[in-house]
């Protein structure tokens, strides 16, 4: 039984894992929207709001930790400055799931992960 264990595999090994969930939290935040199925949008949702989270905050420290998250450094700026002005008076939920059409190849659910 899996009492206190929360989170997917998704079928992969921890470190293949977190490293997609890195790179795909860094292509949301540099394009602002994701296609991907949504037990991927459903992990990598609530990633992307602590990063969003750490840009409000701003001090030198909080920079240090997404820089050692996020795979890009101009991705990192942009969370900074444009993400946390624009989500400053916004006490988390920065970003939404659109469910849509299952994909053609195999039938997985898929979803719309964007910023709101």
């Amino acid at each position: 039984m899996k009492h206190g264990i929360s989170g997917r595999k998704l079928s992969r090994p921890t470190s293949q894992r977190i490293l997609m969930y890195r790179s795909m939290v860094t292509d949301l935040l540099r394009h602002e929207r994701i296609r991907t199925t949504e037990a991927k949008a459903k992990e990598i949702r609530g990633l992307a709001e602590k990063m969003i989270t750490l840009g409000k905050k701003g001090s030198l420290s909080h920079r240090r930790q997404a820089i050692g998250f996020i795979t890009d450094e101009s991705v990192v700026r942009k969370v900074f400055d444009d993400l946390a002005e624009r989500y400053a008076d916004r006490d988390g939920g920065y970003t939404r799931v659109i469910k849509m059409e299952p994909r053609k190849g195999d039938g997985a659910s898929m979803a719309l992960l964007e910023l709101v």
